[in-house]
């Protein structure tokens, strides 16, 4: 065999591992390109790690869709896994690795363990090559470009407590010097409420309560010092529930905050409609990252109920319940305490029909997707219990159609302001109360005469002359 020939036979056998390392070779990161950044961070250890990492991703992206004349950066732990640093390098984010920081107020009484390794924020201070930095929680949801923030002094924060500033979005010239001093302000235990960034940071910067209002100057010009930023950089969503709309008179109307339970996170799927600025931010998921991730399990899970379904009401058509089919015989139906077993195994079955499709969901999914989802999985799970039970059909759905009762109530979109939102929600409670206990005991009854049934069954007595007439 000649030497090309030779060459040509290896040349074939290495180009899948040539085409595989092209596909997921590293990415070449992102560089320097302006001279201030919007900055934030990220960290593992937490149960909410991917949802924040989506999160962080809307936002930055959502920045790059406002046009914004700045690096987009990211903090991160050296953790942080390397297929999320590889995706942030493709959306264009410059990536920094650090090592966490150690929280000395981890053992103190109290403290929220979420809060451990908060105090990463402090590296923003580490950003030297920029001129200024605007530092920024995964929760905030951009407006409009907020790019005259980079016009503002060393430390620029808004107060959305009338005495304490927020962290969720501040403004900061880096320093290394101002770095070195805060950590080690954090080791010699300063002063610190909460245990985070949130209480280090007021404690540090502890006067900008008497500091002069932020007014970006006309000719585009730096200024020095500390300032308080307006509000309307860091409206906190709360306040839009109250009106159902923005009235925040100081400063452009920019930048939503939501510094609520991480529960309550505008990210996940049931958010909204309690929280109405829910779909907001899925807007804007929607325009920069999408669901592709997400939508092949939506898809197949929405198969699974389907199929349940279909399954069940084919083979349960004519099934007719009996005790001795839930493993009941003849002496143990002589115990009092059988109906009662039966009741609760009825009860805690629909309440699993409920509560178990809540955690299949997807958590950052859509809204009206994860809703949709959660409904039909629960109407899948009712079938099922209605079938195996012979239930009546009305009462067994009744909770089914009062949970997408609630949904309309909470998301009908003619509501004037909060307070008539709350009273209308309020007022189909308590008119939805009823019909729930009157399903309830509808279907106790049922179980009841089910019983009586089986006992005449099995004791050789004839059928009573009553034909066990069905609810509804």
């Amino acid at each position: 065999m000649s030497s090309q020939t030779a060459w040509f036979f290896l040349s074939l056998s290495l180009l899948p591992l040539i085409c595989f390392s092209s596909v997921h070779g590293a990415v070449s990161p992102a560089k320097q390109s302006f001279k201030n950044a919007y900055a934030t961070m990220m960290y593992m250890g937490t149960p909410r790690d991917y949802e924040f990492y989506v999160a962080i991703r809307v936002m930055l992206k959502s920045l790059v869709r406002l046009k914004v004349n700045a690096d987009l950066v990211l903090i991160a732990s050296a953790d942080v896994p390397r297929r999320w640093i590889r995706t942030l390098n493709e959306d264009g984010v410059i990536v920094k690795t650090v090592d966490n920081i150690k929280n000395p107020y981890a053992n103190r009484r109290g403290f929220q363990k979420r809060f451990t390794l908060t105090l990463n924020k402090l590296y923003a201070w580490t950003l030297v090559e920029y001129e200024r930095v605007v530092m920024l929680d995964a929760d905030n949801l951009f407006v409009q470009n907020t790019d005259e923030l980079f016009q503002c002094g060393e430390f620029c924060a808004a107060f959305i407590n009338p005495c304490v500033f927020h962290t969720g979005l501040f403004v900061l010239k880096p320093s290394e010097t101002v770095f070195r001093r805060m950590i080690h302000e954090v080791t010699s235990m300063r002063h610190n409420l909460d245990g985070a960034d949130q209480g280090f940071l007021v404690s540090y910067f502890d006067d900008l309560l008497d500091r002069p209002m932020f007014h970006p100057p006309a000719n585009g010009s730096i200024i020095d010092g500390l300032y308080r930023l307006p509000l309307g950089y860091q409206m906190d969503a709360s306040y839009f529930y109250l009106k159902l709309k923005w009235r925040v008179p100081c400063g452009p109307n920019s930048v939503i905050t939501f510094p609520s339970q991480p529960w309550l996170k505008p990210w996940y799927w049931w958010s909204w409609p309690v929280l109405p600025l829910g779909l907001q931010w899925h807007e804007q998921r929607l325009h920069t990252i999408g669901y592709g991730a997400e939508m092949p399990l939506i898809v197949l899970e929405s198969l699974f109920y389907l199929v349940t379904m279909a399954v069940t009401l084919i083979a349960f058509k004519g099934f007719q319940p009996t005790l001795s089919k839930f493993c009941l015989t003849k002496s143990e139906l002589s115990f009092s305490f059988y109906p009662l077993v039966l009741k609760s195994l009825v009860l805690s079955s629909m309440l699993g029909s409920y509560i178990l499709p809540f955690f299949l969901v997807p958590r950052t999914i859509h809204p009206l997707m994860g809703w949709g989802l959660y409904l039909l999985g629960s109407m899948s799970f009712v079938i099922v219990i209605k079938n195996a039970f012979q239930l009546p059909t009305l009462p067994i759905f009744t909770p089914w159609l009062g949970i997408t009762g609630s949904l309309i109530a909470m998301a009908f979109p003619l509501y004037t302001n909060g307070i008539v939102r709350a009273l209308s929600v309020g007022a189909y409670a308590f008119f939805a109360a009823p019909f729930v206990w009157w399903a309830l005991t509808k279907l106790m009854s049922y179980v009841d005469l089910l019983v009586e049934r089986e006992a005449l069954r099995i004791w050789g007595a004839s059928e009573p002359q009553f034909q066990l007439m069905k609810l509804c």
